[in-house]
């Protein structure tokens, strides 16, 4: 998988265009859900628009992905809008906990891609302390109209591939069990809406 994003990296950010306002909302979303001061790990980051997001309120923020052209667009990013207070690595969703538990950790537009979403997020929870949130916005694909349908074969024409379809009743399904203190569902609206979800460690 890592290497349709290296191929695609390029691209990436034009095309979150077609979902500006959704995309938008789910910077806001995410900045709010990050304490002031605290220490974020983002997983799956793509170009890193939700870590330098938390980064203009976190005290650190560590910006990983799979696919190194992703982190080094990220990295750009970062140092044109002058913040200083991100790292990057790359690194697997279900790697070993980083040294060090992480108030909270970020998994944007990411869980729709995995065979086991479920054990992802259980991999998610692992990283953060008791009480630590994990803030997981994922694309609603069972909602998205025609006209971004068109989009996401194309997409599929260029090698990407997803596994599920979630809509905010099924996607809801999942976080419910995932033996962790729901704080947030809700849907972001855009031409592909967001399920924008938070969990807290128990």
């Amino acid at each position: 998988m890592s290497g349709f994003w290296d191929r695609v990296s390029g691209l990436y950010d034009l095309a979150e265009l077609l979902n500006r306002r959704a995309n938008l909302s789910m910077e806001r979303e995410t900045a709010l859900w990050v304490a002031p001061g605290s220490r974020v790990l983002d997983c799956a980051a793509g170009t890193g628009s939700l870590s330098l997001a938390a980064a203009r309120r976190a005290g650190h923020v560590l910006c990983t992905d799979l696919s190194p052209a992703m982190l080094a667009r990220a990295e750009r990013k970062a140092v044109r809008a002058g913040l200083t207070n991100i790292s990057f690595a790359q690194r697997d969703i279900f790697a070993p906990p980083p040294e060090g538990p992480f108030d909270a950790v970020i998994a944007g537009n990411v869980l729709h891609l995995l065979d086991e979403p479920r054990r992802a997020i259980g991999s998610l929870l692992s990283c953060v302390g008791q009480g630590g949130r994990v803030i997981l916005p994922t694309y609603l694909l069972g909602e998205a109209g025609a006209g971004f349908r068109a989009a996401v074969g194309l997409y599929q024409a260029l090698g990407f591939r997803f596994r599920e379809k979630f809509t905010l009743d099924s996607y809801s399904g999942l976080l419910k069990g995932c033996g962790a203190e729901p704080l947030c569902l809700k849907r972001l609206e855009g031409r592909l809406p967001v399920g924008f979800g938070v969990l807290r460690k128990l």
